[in-house]
Formats: C-alpha cells, structure tokens, sequence
C-alpha cells in the first residue's frame, strides 16, 4: 500500500464508526521517545521518520505536528503522502487540541489507540475537548487492520549489571523506592518506562535501537515487586539473582490482568510515563496519585561509581572521535567520503573501544545546508560527498557497557566565509557560558538555557531547540526529569546530574552550528550568600578552533577554551599513538 492508501483505509475505518477525528502519537505502550519498530506507527502510516510528531487525520485534512527540529525533514518526507506538515509553536505542546476544537462540530467523536497516549495527554484531551460537546473514544486502533506483516515485539537477550558497574544494589534501589511511596502515601506504584525499569532492576537489553532498555512494566509495594517481562530474555542465573532479591517474575503480557486485580487502596503513576490504556484498568475504588516516578529522580543523580565509569568512557570516546577527525583531515578530498560513510566510520572507530555496545543516537552527519536540520538523518537519497570547502556538523554518541556519551563537534573543511566564522564563534561563546555558569543551588535548567543563548542574542540570533537535556549511565541518551530549554520546568539542577550543554545557530540552505559538551553538576563554593554549584566538563575532544573568530571571544572564553583543550590532550595522550598525539596537540595549541 502507498501512503495515500493507507490514509485512506484509516478514513474508511473512520467514517464506518462515526469518528470524524484520528489521533497517532509517536509512543508505545511504554510513552517512550524511541520505540520498537512495531510501534513505528507514525512512520508507517505518512513516511515520516522523525522522533518527535504527532498525525491528526479527519475527513479533509491529514496532519503531522511537529517542532522546528523537523519543519524541513518532514516537508520533505511528505511530499506525496497525503499527510501535512503542521508547524508547532511549542516544542511537544499537544497545540492539535485547540486545532480540533476549532474545526470539529459539536457531537464529532474524536478518537485514539490508548496504548500509545499518557494518561496526562487523555486527560487533557478529555478536559479540553469534551466540555464544548465533542466525544473521546480512546479504543480505537485504526492500523492494526491494515499494516501486512507488522513487526513482532524484539525478543534480544537482557541482562543484569552488577553493584561494580552502577553502584548500588537492587535491594538498595527498592528500599529508596519504598520510602518514596510511604511519602506519596500509596500503597503500589506502577512503572512503564523502560529506562526507570532498566535503572530499578540494574537490567540491560537491546529491545530499542540504540536505547539499552528492556520491554517490560513494574508493580512495586511494601512487600512486594512485580517485573512483567519476557523471562525467554534472561538467563537462568539472572532470574535466580531476581527472585532471591525478592522480585517476582510474570509475563509481560500479564500486567493488564495484574493492574486490574490490585488490592490495594492506592496506587502511583506517573501520567507522563505510563499509558491510558493501563489507567483505565484500574478498579475504580483505588485511589490514584498522580505524580513523577521517583526512580526517575534517582536515576537522574549519579553515583561515584557512575561518575568515574563515566569519566573514562568520555576519554574512550575521546580518542575515537580523534582519530576519526584526524582521518577525515587526512583523507577529505583524496578519496571519497559522504555523510553515510562518516556515519560509518565514526562507528567503527568507536567499536575499537573496550565495552563498546553500539550508538547511542542515529548519527546526524550533516554537510553544508544539511548541518542546518538539527535531527538530520542521512539516506541513500539526501547522503551528500564531503569536499574540502565548508562546514561539517557531526552529532554521534556511544553506548558503552561504563556509559552513555553524546556528543556534536563542527569543523571546517576549507574557505569558510566571514558568516561562517562569526555563527561559529557565538555559538562557542554559548557554550563555554553555559558549561561554565556558576548558579546557586536551586537553579533550574531554563536558567542555564537563558546564560547559553545571551551571546546569540547580542547579536540578534538564536536557536529553536533547547540547549540541554540529561543523560542517563549506559541508558538513554535523553533522560528526565531536568531539562535545559526555555520551558519554565520546575526541576532543580541537583549534584551528580548529567546534563548536555548544546546552543546552535542554522541557516536553511547555508550551514548549520552546534557544538556540544556533556557536563556534570558539581560543587563550588558555599559563602554567606549560600550555596553555589557549577559543571565540570566530561566530554573530552577537541573543539576546532579554525573557524574561531578571536576578537568575538571574552578572555575568560579564551581562557577556558586553552585550558580545556590542555585538559583534552592530558586525558587522551597515554592512550594515542604518537602521531595521533602530535595531530591533537597541534589542533589543541593555544589561541
């Protein structure tokens, strides 16, 4: 079926039941942000193969919702399949609310698989859409019927990690947990979300491209622990480990039946992270508190253990990303080299590297007005030859078995022009300023983002994505619950949080600038003016200073700028070859 078709067997689907309007979120039962390819709903209805949109479908008009990271990819993705490009405002704001209720007349049914919507998103659906006379039917799955030869659900092996790798055991992780719930005064707590799972149970598996996370859910109470999962993926002897730390092993297609049998007076859920579908499951007489999963602000702060592994991966990839910009130096214009094949070679340096697992992120490896599409993804169609002229913006991370790295560094490959150099410059400014800010405890992550543009705004610039998010330890490369973007979110920056520091400039059909450091919340000073908090740098690579416009930089900028790259050459030194530690040095040279 082409994509017309299939717009128009949803539609057919739609007028056979009286509904005049068709939710698709990109989410799984699980709300995730990347999902098993059977979940892939978004791009097998319309083509678009983004992370981030949502399709809205009625009888005359065919939707896709989605933010500034996406307006070009999905303009071009869509040409021919019947859907639009419908441009948000707002980063993820659900704006296709207000969108029907401006279009749907009073009695229209508009209606939604709920195993793919939160319960926070139904929720506001139903609160905003029903009082005007619209109706929500939230059992409808309008694919199923007509996607041949679906996908199963991934069956690749899990695994479980050891207190020597994430530093804290499972039973210390439940006891947390539950002191947490005695707190929410509930008496069960539900968990969804694959990373919180994967953190609660120190379990790892290869369920989501490039996310270490494992399908499962999670009952939790005082005495005792449901893990719903396909035990097929587990050894012996790591079933043996869970069952003698107290937990009970179901399948994981028993989480409905379990959910519905709770006999208990109270539950927690995260709205956010778990989907209508289960919501509804519940019996009616149990309370529900609504509230963030705790484990997701757990798993946010580090550990030692988690720091030091982490710190030696940046240097593992480090010296991967070395040797790749040292080949690509050596080699541009000399053989032939394209976005698809940089993608493919940053790869393969990194796979060098003990513990490697694979990436962590679909590299975005973008030439010239490419590096200009923030979350561009190279296909044999777009995939363009790299030539000594311009700039190159490479976006790439690993996952490795001792952390999670991402990482962007842009570079120049030749005759860069004044436009070039200056865009390159304040973004660099924008930075060092974030990654360096001092801030009190208590600042959030929206305070951050304002210190990182300023040098943009100076010069009438900015950038429509935020300028960080959190990383998790060998877990998913976005994690919550701080985030560093204009949205005024109510998280405070908290010692031994991972955050990116990212700001980024992009001028459609010319270039694209984004340069990128993964830092750690550490401590500062404390003073009679209270207590102070910075980052300290973990990424470890060398950030090109040939596009650099001197004269734009501050000298605390320069300062940072030499000293980082002193830092940079001192960590990756022992574990260069000697002519690769001469190529870094000479890059790393002062300016």
């Amino acid at each position: 079926m082409t994509y017309k078709e299939r717009l128009a067997a949803i539609r057919s689907q739609m007028k056979g039941e009286g509904v005049s309007a068709y939710i698709i979120p990109s989410a799984d039962p699980h709300i995730s942000e990347y999902v098993p390819d059977r979940y892939k709903c978004i791009e097998f209805a319309s083509g678009f193969t983004g992370s981030a949109g949502t399709l809205v479908i009625t009888e005359d008009a065919a939707h896709l919702w989605t933010d500034a990271r996406y307006f070009v990819q999905g303009n071009e993705q869509l040409q021919g399949t019947g859907f639009e490009l419908a441009k948000l405002r707002v980063q993820n704001a659900p704006e296709y609310i207000d969108w029907l209720a401006e279009r749907l007349p009073e009695g229209a049914t508009v209606a939604f698989d709920a195993k793919l919507i939160s319960v926070s998103l139904a929720q506001l659906l139903e609160t905003q859409l029903t009082p005007i006379g619209l109706k929500i039917n939230s059992d409808r799955d309008y694919l199923e019927p007509i996607w041949q030869d679906r996908p199963e659900l991934p069956a690749a092996p899990a695994y479980l990690l050891g207190e020597d790798v994430v530093g804290e055991t499972l039973e210390s992780k439940l006891e947390r947990l539950r002191k947490a719930l005695k707190k929410h005064r509930a008496d069960y707590h539900l968990i969804s979300s694959l990373d919180d799972l994967a953190w609660l149970f120190n379990m790892r598996g290869s369920d989501v491209k490039c996310n270490p996370v494992v399908l499962g859910f999670a009952l939790i109470s005082q005495d005792k622990a449901m893990l719903f999962v396909d035990t097929t993926k587990l050894s012996e002897e790591d079933q043996e480990k869970l069952r003698k730390a107290g937990v009970e092993l179901e399948t994981y297609d028993m989480i409905e039946r379990a959910i519905a049998a709770i006999p208990a007076d109270s539950i927690l859920i995260d709205p956010r992270r778990n989907c209508y579908a289960l919501y509804k499951q519940l019996p009616k007489e149990v309370r529900v508190v609504q509230d963030t999963n705790p484990t997701t602000f757990f798993k946010a702060v580090k550990n030692e253990v988690e720091v030091e592994h982490t710190r030696k991966t940046m240097v593992k990839d480090g010296v991967a990303l070395t040797r790749f910009f040292k080949w690509l130096e050596e080699n541009i214009g000399k053989t032939k080299i394209t976005e698809l094949s940089v993608a493919d070679k940053v790869r393969e340096f990194r796979a060098e590297q003990e513990g490697f697992v694979g990436e962590s992120f679909d590299t975005i490896a973008g030439y010239k007005a490419h590096g200009a599409l923030p979350h561009y993804k190279a296909t044999p169609e777009s995939d363009v030859e790299l030539q000594p002229d311009g700039l190159f913006l490479l976006d790439s991370g690993g996952q490795y078995t001792s952390g999670t790295t991402d990482i962007t560094r842009v570079v120049s490959l030749g005759n860069l022009t004044e436009e070039e150099s200056i865009d390159y410059t304040l973004v660099l400014k924008g930075m060092i300023d974030g990654a360096t800010a001092r801030y009190p405890k208590g600042s959030k992550g929206y305070q951050i983002d304002a210190i990182s543009r300023k040098p943009l705004w100076d010069y009438a610039r900015n950038y429509g994505h935020g300028t960080g998010h959190g990383v998790g330890f060998f877990l998913n490369v976005h994690e919550g619950p701080h985030v560093l973007n204009p949205t005024p979110t109510a998280v405070d920056l908290e010692l031994g949080m991972i955050s990116s520091v990212e700001p980024g400039l992009y001028r459609n059909g010319k270039h694209g600038i984004r340069i990128e450091n993964l830092v750690l919340t550490v401590q500062d000073e404390q003073n009679e003016f209270g207590e102070f908090y910075t980052f300290e740098h973990l990424t470890m690579a060398l950030i090109d200073t040939a596009p650099v416009k001197k004269e734009l930089l501050e000298a605390h900028q320069i300062k940072w700028l030499n000293e980082y790259h002193q830092q940079v050459v001192e960590n990756l030194g022992p574990h260069l070859q000697e002519d690769e530690l001469a190529w870094l040095k000479e890059k790393a040279k002062a300016i």
